[in-house]
């Protein structure tokens, strides 16, 4: 059976903040064959947030909004958020019971994180063994999928990678530090449902070009 090819998550953000120009940038990418668009909860006033929301919907993507917090409070206030501003899929926060129900009275997806997470940027501990253990418990309670920090992982990101996508049966997000071609190969290989990028098409780390050419050279590179 062939793998499916794992969609690319466009984020507008920088170390893991949502860039100040985001509308800007969203404005010159939108007709890129990138699908998926997100964004962080910091960064951006409520009222850009709301605006590049609905531009999204407008082309005809879908809008994920990560949420980079560690308290119930904090996740829950960024889950109101992402309901106000009217997207489709919360990824992040740590799991709480009040904040899936909070996302999932409004109709959203919801990816939160697993593993032991600090910092911003976001640095991910924990064992394998662990994460994969927590996500199969939280597959009762409800998500939707899981936000995975891979490649912040103060172990080995590939073993987590092929682990987690295997033994954990709801579709996975490997996010942050995607940068460069070798871990595309293992996107492809592993076939996770989607993966993020953004920093690294700031950084121009697919070629020195545009935002909108570095998307294209992506989604082209993973239907090789």
């Amino acid at each position: 059976m062939m793998k499916e090819i794992p969609k690319l998550i466009v984020m507008l953000t920088h170390n893991d903040k949502t860039v100040k120009d985001a509308i800007k940038v969203f404005k010159a990418c939108k007709d890129t064959q990138a699908q998926y668009w997100g964004f962080k909860e910091a960064g951006l006033k409520k009222s850009k947030m709301k605006r590049l929301v609905k531009m999204m919907k407008a082309a005809g993507k879908t809008t994920f909004l990560e949420v980079v917090d560690y308290t119930e409070q904090g996740c829950i206030e960024g889950a109101k958020v992402g309901i106000e501003c009217g997207f489709d899929i919360l990824m992040g926060t740590m799991y709480f019971d009040s904040v899936r129900d909070i996302v999932k009275e409004a109709g959203m997806m919801y990816m939160p994180f697993v593993g032991e997470i600090t910092g911003r940027p976001s640095i991910l501990g924990g064992t394998i063994e662990g994460m994969v253990g927590e996500a199969n418990s939280l597959i009762e309670k409800g998500v939707d999928g899981f936000d995975l920090l891979a490649y912040r992982f103060t172990g080995d990101p590939e073993e987590l990678i092929k682990r987690f996508v295997d033994e954990v049966n709801l579709p996975v997000c490997i996010a942050g530090s995607i940068k460069n071609f070798e871990r595309l190969d293992l996107m492809k290989d592993v076939s996770p449902w989607t993966f993020t990028i953004g920093s690294a098409f700031f950084e121009k780390d697919f070629g020195d070009l545009s935002f909108a050419d570095q998307i294209e050279v992506v989604c082209d590179y993973m239907k090789k």
